[in-house]
């Protein structure tokens, strides 16, 4: 016997951000700041994505490589915020003190993945946005193409949003996939990554006094480039929840393996992922591209960004609004990692901390100036 269940009426908010990542942070933020009602909805119950839950707590350039910042607004605040209550490894002419170890010769540094988590509460609701845990956003409600609502899950049951605009800051472009956006995959690598504690890196915390040290980084599988990719198991694409089940339940098994042979009075994990460390997983068709070319010239940029990548230092790339919609589908609209970019390094220069930061700023401000002028 089948149920329909109508679900329960909450209300409208001129902009709706989908996943609290750091894309979906700055969106939220930014959408506010610019007058718009605003909800982030937030599957987990900590703010950050990758960037605290995920683990990978290091806060990639927003410099070129040669002294000179590219990326400020939003991005600036958060690299700042992330280390506001913790440690540091700036650069001093970026804020480093004497205290910052090592220092980074890049506008870039380690954080607390804990701590940074707390402060983006913080951080969201005193610039004016709602929060919703805990909440999955199950399907937009689309009227000819139109972005009309939001449905989500959670303790509640089954509820409704009224809304014109919606950010999908999921990470993997669930709400533009499923409000019918044209959608590239990418193959994922097999990585799980935590943070362990032993004698060794508390001997190096007496040494340099420097907590940062005492959070030990151990990655199974992969790097960023495929290497170490366990050969019996196929990369990652277009995923389904069995695909990542087995993802996350081979990584843990590995892990587990290592930690097997240890003794185990000699050491202790820290903490584990959250959720799944993919790099790229799906990203929408925009009315433009950003194809990760020094030095091209768009029209409609967004902003700078440099390169995050050893060897690619001074160089610059434009990022076009119109990477971050399919103006076929009004009132959608990406952030971070799921904008048009579909070469191999526009998605990878698209996808770290700072430029997720960047295109989720602009995302907040499209959407809030476009609340009653549909683009």
């Amino acid at each position: 016997m089948s149920m329909e269940i109508t679900p329960i009426d909450k209300g409208y908010y001129d902009v709706i951000v989908v996943g609290g990542g750091i894309a979906g942070v700055a969106a939220a933020v930014s959408a506010a700041r610019a007058g718009a009602s605003v909800l982030l909805v937030e599957k987990q119950i900590n703010l950050g994505g990758l960037a605290t839950g995920g683990l990978i707590s290091w806060y990639e350039p927003l410099c070129d490589g040669k002294g000179k910042k590219v990326i400020g607004g939003i991005a600036e605040e958060l690299i700042k915020l992330s280390v506001k209550y913790c440690y540091d490894s700036l650069p001093e002419q970026f804020g480093g003190t004497d205290r910052s170890f090592p220092r980074n010769n890049r506008y870039a540094t380690r954080f607390s993945p804990c701590v940074f988590s707390l402060a983006l509460d913080e951080y969201v609701i005193s610039n004016g946005v709602e929060l919703l845990f805990d909440t999955y956003a199950t399907y937009p409600v689309m009227e000819n193409n139109c972005v009309c609502g939001l449905i989500v899950e959670n303790i509640d049951g089954r509820t409704l949003f009224h809304t014109q605009k919606i950010i999908d800051a999921t990470g993997d472009a669930q709400i533009m996939q499923r409000a019918g956006v044209p959608c590239r995959t990418e193959e994922n690598y097999m990585t799980y990554l935590i943070h362990s504690i032993d004698s060794g890196v508390v001997n190096r915390y007496r040494e340099t006094g420097c907590a940062w040290q005492i959070r030990n980084w151990e990655a199974i599988g992969s790097d960023r480039n495929g290497v170490g990719h366990p050969k019996e198991l196929k990369p990652l694409k277009a995923p389904t929840a069995a695909d990542v089940t087995e993802f996350i339940t081979e990584g843990k098994k590995r892990m587990l393996e290592r930690l097997r042979d240890r003794d185990r009075y000699s050491y202790d994990v820290m903490s584990i992922p959250t959720m799944p460390q993919f790099r790229k997983i799906r990203q929408i068709v925009g009315d433009k591209d950003f194809n990760g070319i020094p030095g091209e010239i768009h029209s409609d940029p967004i902003g700078a960004v440099p390169d995050f990548r050893t060897g690619r230092e001074g160089n610059i790339y434009q990022i076009p609004q119109a990477a971050l919609y399919n103006s076929q589908f009004k009132g959608l609209y990406a952030a971070g990692r799921i904008i048009s970019a579909p070469t191999h390094d526009g998605w990878e220069v698209s996808r770290v901390i700072p430029v997720c930061a960047l295109t989720g700023e602009a995302a907040g401000k499209l959407a809030a100036a476009g609340v009653n002028n549909l683009i």
